[in-house]
C-alpha cells in the first residue's frame, strides 16, 4: 500500500443523492484514501455550492467532468488525484470513464456499469490498454459471510451445485402503483438515463453479480418474465427470470421494487449434492449450512471456524454488526490495494460486462415468445 493516502475526485453524489454519501463514507473509513474535489451535478452552479458543504478547496470542485480531468491532469504528480469515483446515473458512466482512464486515472464506478452493452465492451478494451485500476462496486461481495459462502463453494463444502435462488425485493416503487403521471417518475425509469431496464438494471444486476460471485457459474440461457405494475413505468419493475447455468445446475432469480413493505430483502439460497447455504443481507453477519439430513449449522461472522477471507472482511469482534457501510469499505479497500498493485477478488470490468449482458439478455427473453434465450456474446 500507498505510504500516503491516496487522493480521489468524485463524479456525482452531490445534493439528495443516496449512494454519494455511501461512497465519500465508505472510501475514507479506513483512512486509506480522502475525496478532494469533483463535480457533484451537472448543474456547474449546484456542484460548487455541494462542494463547500463538503469543505473542499474550491479550486478542486468543477462545473464538469471535462473541467475536472483537465484541472486534475494539469496539477504535479505529488499533487493531482489517483482515482476517480463515478456515481451518477448510467447514461453518463462511460464518458466519465473514458475521460478519467484517457488521463491516466484509477477508476471506481457505480452499477450497472454503463447504458448499453456496446458502451461496456468498448471500456473492457479502454481499461486493457490503459493499466489503470477498475473497479466496480457490487457493494454485497464485501459482506464476510458472503466471502466465506465463496470460499465454501470454492473448497467444496456444498458438493456440485444443482439449485441456486437469488431474490432481490424491495418496494421503494411500490407508491407508484396508482401512477400515470410519466413526469413524475424516477429518473430510473426512463430508457434515455438507465438502458433498456428498470429493476433489472438497478437490483437485477446484484442478484446476477452476487450468485455469479458465490458459485462462479456461467449462465448459458434463460428465460425472463418481465412487466411493468407500475402504469406509467415504460421498463420493468418486477420480474422473475429461470437460469440454465454451463454445467448442468439451474437457478432463479427474482428481482422487485414493487415488493410492498418490503426494503432490502436479498436472499441467496445455493443448493449441492453435499449441502446448502442460505444468507440474507437483512440479517448478513450469519451464514446458515444445512448437510442432507437437515441439521443446520449457523457460522457467524467473526467467529472461530471462518476462513482468512472472511475473517478479513470482518472489522468488529464476534456480536458486533458488520454492515453495508462496512461491507462498501471492503470494496474500496480491495480497490486501494488493487491500484498499489496488490492481486484482489474484487468486482472489476469484467463483471460490469456480465451485468450489461445479462440485461441484455433478460429483456430480450422478456419481449420473446421462444423465452428461453441465449446468452448474449460479448461479440
Amino acid at each position: 500500500m500507498s505510504n500516503r493516502k491516496l487522493r480521489g475526485a468524485m463524479i456525482g453524489g452531490g445534493y439528495n443523492s443516496f449512494i454519494g454519501p455511501v461512497h465519500r463514507m465508505a472510501g475514507t473509513l479506513d483512512g486509506l484514501a480522502e475525496f478532494v474535489g469533483g463535480v457533484f451535478s451537472a448543474d456547474p452552479q449546484r456542484s460548487r455550492e455541494f462542494g463547500k458543504t463538503l469543505f473542499l478547496d474550491p479550486q478542486r470542485v468543477h462545473g464538469s467532468v471535462e473541467e475536472l480531468i483537465r484541472h486534475e491532469a494539469a496539477l504535479p504528480e505529488d499533487q493531482r488525484i489517483d482515482f476517480v469515483t463515478i456515481c451518477t446515473p448510467n447514461d453518463s458512466h462511460y464518458h466519465a470513464v473514458c475521460a478519467s482512464l484517457e488521463a491516466g486515472f484509477h477508476v471506481i464506478c457505480d452499477k450497472p456499469v454503463t447504458r448499453t452493452l456496446a458502451e461496456a465492451q468498448d471500456l473492457v478494451e479502454r481499461v486493457e490498454k490503459s493499466d489503470r485500476f477498475f473497479g466496480l462496486t457490487h457493494n454485497y461481495t464485501g459482506y464476510p459471510m458472503v466471502r466465506e459462502a465463496k470460499h465454501l463453494v470454492g473448497q467444496g463444502a456444498l458438493g456440485t451445485i444443482h439449485k441456486v435462488v437469488v431474490e432481490y425485493a424491495q418496494g421503494w416503487l411500490a407508491p407508484l402503483l396508482s401512477n400515470t403521471d410519466t413526469a413524475a417518475n424516477p429518473w430510473r425509469m426512463d430508457p434515455a438515463r438507465v438502458g433498456a431496464a428498470c429493476t433489472m438494471g438497478d437490483i437485477g444486476t446484484h442478484g446476477e453479480n452476487l450468485l455469479r460471485f458465490v458459485t462462479g457459474l456461467e449462465t448459458e440461457a434463460l428465460c425472463a418474465d418481465l412487466r411493468a405494475c407500475i402504469p406509467s413505468n415504460p421498463l420493468d419493475d418486477d420480474g422473475s427470470i429461470l437460469l440454465r447455468f454451463k454445467g448442468g445446475a439451474h437457478g432463479v432469480l427474482i428481482a422487485s421494487q414493487v415488493s410492498t413493505g418490503e426494503e432490502n430483502r436479498i436472499n441467496l439460497r445455493v443448493y449441492g449434492s453435499k449441502a446448502g447455504l442460505f444468507w440474507s443481507q437483512e440479517n448478513p453477519n450469519y451464514l446458515e449450512l444445512r448437510d442432507l439430513d437437515g441439521t443446520a449449522t449457523v457460522l457467524s461472522k467473526g467467529g472461530p471456524r471462518l476462513s482468512p477471507v472472511a475473517t478479513g472482511a470482518g472489522r468488529l469482534p464476534a456480536g458486533h454488526p458488520d454492515g453495508f457501510i462496512e461491507a462498501f469499505a471492503n470494496i474500496y479497500r480491495d480497490c486501494f490495494r488493487g491500484i498499489a498493485g496488490e492481486p484482489v477478488d474484487v468486482p472489476g470490468i469484467a463483471d460490469g460486462l456480465a451485468g450489461m449482458q445479462f440485461i441484455e439478455t433478460v429483456v430480450a427473453s422478456g419481449r420473446s415468445e421462444q423465452k428461453w434465450t441465449p446468452w448474449v456474446s460479448s461479440r
